[in-house]
């Protein structure tokens, strides 16, 4: 049925959109907590973006605010396609799980055996500890450099990464400790390339998008022109501003990928429901190593409610993705502002969604 409109938050905003018939905790207005939240965070341009609360396959609450492209006054809409920055892992995460299964792979391989040339404080690391956060190896986005910042408005490739990063020491001995590592996520990307014979762009599309009708969905390109895409903005003293730019040939498999709430829930419905990846490999994928932390993944409880989640920010962006697996709701946020509102959102959305 088609579902009623409450009106317009502000000059900035898009109307909220709300499916009455049917709500997560049984409560009519929690819906309009929900509304009433994407207000607050509307405010002051903190957050321009899409909004989407499903139980199972329905929508129960969905809305944009604010404007896609500020300087043409577009707003945001439900297909506008957003830079997703961290969220990416969980595909990167999904598509080396899936090469396991093809045999292409296995995850306690050291990166050695893929990626030669390492220093040999790198050798013992394995695909594993890369993909929980385990394996020591610094973050690049912590490096002090100078050049940090022109490294990524220039653009890299993993190659180019690795060469920068192998006379640096390990943060820790391999698998004894976690510490969020953007590099393992790129050099992760890589070995997806290396097993597969595709480029990370091309797998992904062939073995994930593609087959799942996520067209709104792909890795981002700057050249590319790409319909809907949103502008990435930053606020601050002197109100919003375009963000710096970043050549997304950097991010990679860390975090360089785009897509809309609906595709979103295409995905978490497609991944938690067993048609992306065999029983015994989602299992591995959400069972935390340390720090509450899986393959791609975090994994905690909350009021005794088991949560599968990632955020991710990359200039210009925010984004959060929450599963809860006992009620199947699905929450999505996307952003086209950088900052704390997309996490904020998603924790007053889940207290409206639960009743809490």
């Amino acid at each position: 049925m088609p579902r009623p409109r409450l009106g317009t938050l502000s000059r900035w905003s898009g109307a909220i959109a709300l499916a009455v018939t049917l709500t997560v905790a049984g409560k009519p207005q929690d819906l309009q907590r929900m509304a009433d939240a994407v207000k607050a965070q509307a405010e002051g341009q903190r957050f321009m973006g899409s909004v989407l609360v499903a139980k199972g396959s329905n929508v129960v609450f969905e809305t944009s605010v604010g404007l896609a492209n500020v300087e043409w006054g577009i707003p945001d809409s439900a297909t506008t396609k957003f830079r997703i920055g961290s969220l990416t892992k969980q595909f990167t995460a999904a598509a080396i799980l899936l090469l396991q299964e093809r045999g292409k792979l296995r995850v306690d391989d050291p990166v050695a055996k893929y990626i030669h040339d390492l220093p040999a404080p790198w050798q013992p690391v394995t695909l594993r500890q890369l993909l929980t956060h385990t394996s020591g190896i610094p973050d690049t986005t912590d490096l002090s450099k100078p050049d940090s910042r022109e490294w990524e408005r220039s653009g890299f490739t993993p190659a180019m990464l690795f060469d920068r990063m192998r006379s640096l020491p390990l943060d820790f001995e391999p698998g004894t400790n976690f510490k969020y590592s953007n590099t393992g996520y790129i050099l992760l990307g890589w070995i997806v390339e290396r097993a597969s014979g595709q480029s990370y762009r091309e797998f992904l599309q062939e073995n994930f998008f593609t087959p799942l009708g996520m067209a709104g969905s792909g890795y981002d390109l700057n050249s590319a022109i790409l319909p809907q895409r949103a502008s990435g903005y930053r606020t601050g003293a002197l109100g919003i501003r375009n963000a710096n730019y970043i050549d997304m040939r950097a991010p990679g498999g860390a975090g360089g990928l785009y897509s809309t709430t609906g595709d979103l829930l295409k995905w978490t419905r497609a991944l938690f429901g067993g048609r992306v990846l065999r029983p015994d490999s989602l299992k591995a994928m959400t069972t935390p190593v340390r720090d509450h932390y899986g393959f791609g993944l975090q994994i905690a409880s909350k009021n005794g409610r088991q949560r599968f989640a990632h955020g991710g920010g990359i200039d210009g962006f925010g984004s959060f993705l929450a599963f809860f697996p006992a009620s199947g709701v699905t929450i999505v946020v996307l952003s086209n502002v950088e900052g704390p509102a997309a996490p904020q959102l998603e924790e007053q959305l889940e207290k409206a969604c639960f009743g809490d």
